[in-house]
């Protein structure tokens, strides 16, 4: 089947930055949409930032200018680079990617394991 799996988490002072991958592997014919999402204690699951394979990535507000998202479609994998972290970026992140095993079955999400952000002096 399929596996995604992240690195690159850890603890981090305020304003230090971390790079995430996330790495599929397994019976993959094509990969369309990959995404970043993270869940901090007590909040819903939000989107960090989407990368299309085609087309212009997006991210929330609250990352805009500190985070870039990026794909090697060569490698199967996803990256996060996060700079000036702050506290409130503590969270779990995950990465999807929606992925067709075989032309006749459609395409699914499938997500990552997580990886724990800290943001903390």
């Amino acid at each position: 089947q399929v596996q995604l799996v992240e690195s690159g988490g850890g603890l981090v002072q305020p304003g230090g930055s971390l790079r995430l991958s996330c790495a599929a592997s397994g019976n993959i014919f094509h990969i369309y949409d990959m995404g970043w999402y993270r869940q901090a204690p007590g909040k819903q699951r939000e989107l960090v930032a989407d990368i299309p394979r085609g087309g212009s990535t997006n991210y929330a507000d609250s990352v805009k200018g500190r985070f870039t998202g990026s794909r090697d479609n060569a490698k199967n994998t996803l990256y996060l680079q996060m700079n000036n972290l702050k506290p409130e970026d503590t969270a779990v992140y995950y990465c999807k990617m929606s992925i067709m095993t075989h032309p006749l079955l459609g395409q699914h999400d499938y997500w990552g394991q997580g990886t724990q952000v800290t943001v903390s002096s």
